[in-house]
This record gives structure tokens, sequence and C-alpha cells, in this order.
């Protein structure tokens, strides 16, 4: 389907299902996932093209680094010899020219086209959909609305992103794990080096935790396989009870341990959250076939204040210390927080 000959609506309309309805615990994960994935992304490209200045000063203004990577072009022929030569998925135009030639191309790939009409009446948005724009405004459009217009052409063309190559690499199985109903080993060699590079693009905190059941041999041994399959799947809700929904995520890395992905978060705040993870952990036993069974996990931190950018290999360096981490809290006695900063000193606690 299409609006008024433009960008496919299905994106929209799959955002819009997700704001209505709560997902279940298989399709919660699958949500995950796909933030995450939509997060790590780059801001999508775009173009400005707007031969009225005015315009083109007022929008330039709304649009900043985090929100699209945009181009300014005047001249029209000049902004199709660059759509030509690289795809952006975003355009802004006043021209219903360039809306019609942009349109008129049989590219596999189709951008998102916000039209600048210029009266803010029907038969201008009229003309704006009948030539192929997704959306469109008046030159007198209020701030407050052409930002909300531009973010909804940043998370549609975001989410069409995600999805294709969600569906181009066949990877709807991969990215979760089948048993926890985390994100896979798979999924967490891809995107934890994506959040790295995310963070140092903007200066932003990350932190990563390691989580690993301690004994996990001894209650294998005394549950067998399925036993220890259940206290596999329960830790995973148990992880992100504690996180931030659509935010931070969780990845099972290995056979009984996890990794935490914290964005934003810096070093006092992520060892907060690895002591509140390790008291959840601890403090209600599992059930496993009807029998309380008490288990604990260690834990090792590795966290950034500020990522710096243009540091090589970093996501496997902050993999290595949270290691280690994780190891000097399995040799001091597990059911603990081994915690360091970057480039800082390191600490621990547990009980």
């Amino acid at each position: 389907m299409r609006t008024g000959g433009g960008h496919t609506t299905l994106v929209q309309r799959v955002l819009e299902r997700r704001a209505e309805t709560p997902p279940t615990a298989h399709e919660g994960t699958t949500a995950a996932t796909i933030a995450v994935m939509a997060r790590v992304l780059p801001p999508p490209k775009a173009l400005l093209v707007c031969q009225d200045p005015q315009v083109r000063q007022e929008v330039e203004r709304r649009i900043t680094a985090d929100l699209l990577d945009v181009e300014i072009v005047s001249d029209e022929s000049e902004a199709l010899r660059l759509f030509a030569a690289e795809f952006r998925p975003v355009i802004v135009t006043d021209s219903l020219d360039m809306v019609r030639k942009l349109r008129a191309r049989r590219d596999k790939r189709a951008p998102f086209i916000l039209f600048i009409a210029e009266l803010d009446e029907a038969a201008e948005r009229e003309a704006g959909l009948a030539a192929g724009a997704d959306q469109c405004v008046g030159h007198r459009v209020s701030v407050r609305e052409l930002d909300a217009r531009l973010a909804t052409a940043r998370r549609i063309t975001e989410l069409e992103n995600v999805l294709r190559i969600t569906l181009a690499e066949n990877r709807n199985l991969s990215a979760t794990d089948d048993l926890t109903r985390v994100a896979s080993r798979r999924f967490f060699g891809k995107h934890f080096p994506r959040e790295v590079a995310r963070a140092a693009r903007y200066g932003h905190a990350l932190s990563l935790i390691l989580c690993d059941i301690d004994h996990f041999s001894k209650i294998n041994e005394a549950l067998g396989h399925p036993g220890g399959d259940e206290v596999l799947r329960q830790l995973g809700p148990r992880l992100q009870q504690g996180l931030r929904r659509g935010i931070d995520w969780v990845a099972r890395i290995g056979g009984e341990e996890f990794a935490v992905v914290l964005p934003e978060t810096p070093y006092e705040a992520a060892l907060g959250v690895a002591r509140k993870l390790r008291g959840g952990v601890s403090t209600e036993p599992f059930v496993i076939e009807s029998k309380k069974v008490p288990i604990t996990a260690s834990f090792g931190l590795c966290g950034l204040d500020r990522v710096p950018a243009g540091e090589r290999h970093l996501a496997s360096r902050m993999m290595k210390i949270a290691d280690a981490a994780l190891y000097r809290s399995k040799q001091d006695g597990r059911n603990r927080v081994t915690a360091t900063v970057l480039k800082g000193a390191a600490g621990s606690s547990g009980t």
C-alpha cells in the first residue's frame, strides 16, 4: 500500500500496532532486538532541497546531528545527482517537481519524502500526496509539528532499515537465543561493537556487565540437564526486570554466561545496576519442578563515563576487562560484583 503513490505505510502500521499492543515474552524479545538494531545504526542520511531560503534555514535549524545526517542543496539537478550517487532514505523539499522526479525513478528503494507546500491548504497537500510525497506540511508549520514530522521520518526509515537487514540476512532466528529468549551470541558479536561506535560518535557513556551462574556444573548434576536449562530459561527474565526497557539489553554469550549492555550508563550507575541484578538472582529462589532452588551468580563490570572516539578494538577491550572482573568475582568467593572503570581503579563488592 502507498500513501498518494509514495512510501509504503507498512512500517507505520507496525509502529502503531507495537505502541497499542503489549508484547508477549517472545514478542518482547524480538522487539528488544529490533530496538537495539535501530538505536545503534547511525542517523539516516537525508537531503534538504528547498528553493525558498527562509524555509531552508528554518528546517536546517530543526535538524540536529543526532536526528538526521543531512546535506543541504538548493539546486534540484545537483540534488538528483547526489541521490543517484548515494541513496538517501529521507528527502525534505518544497519542490513538487523534485517529488515527481524522485518517484519516477525505478530504484529498488524509495525514500521517505516530506513535502513543504507553499500554502497550508488542502489542495496544496493533496497535490503533494498525488506527486508521491509521504507527508505534507505548509510553509507556516509550527515548530512542534515540524519536529514531530521529522522524527516520524527518522523512526520509519530506521525501522524499515532494520526490517530490510533482518529479512535480507535471514537473521530472525539467529538474533534470539532459543532457550533463554534473550539476544544470541551472534547478535551480541554484531551489535555490541555498534553500541560502542554509537557511544563514541556522541561522546556518551557505556557500560558492560558479564554474568555467570555460580557452580552451574553442580546444578546440572543435582537437577539434570533439563533442570539446568530451566535455570537458564528463568535467568533471562530476571536480568531483564532490572533494566530499562528498549534501551538496556541482555545476550547469552556462553553456556551459563550472559552479557548486559547498558547504553548511556556511566560507571557508578552501572555498578548500582550490577548490584541490583546480583540481588535479583540470589534473593528469590528459582522454582524448578515445584522445588525452590537457591541460585547465585557472579558479575564483572567494565564502565566508561565517556567513550573516546577513534580508539580501535575498544569493544573487545571492554569484553576482556569485564571478563577479568568476572574472574575476580569467582576467585573472591562468587555471588559478588567486581567493577572496573576503564583506565581507572578497580573495586569489588559482594555478599
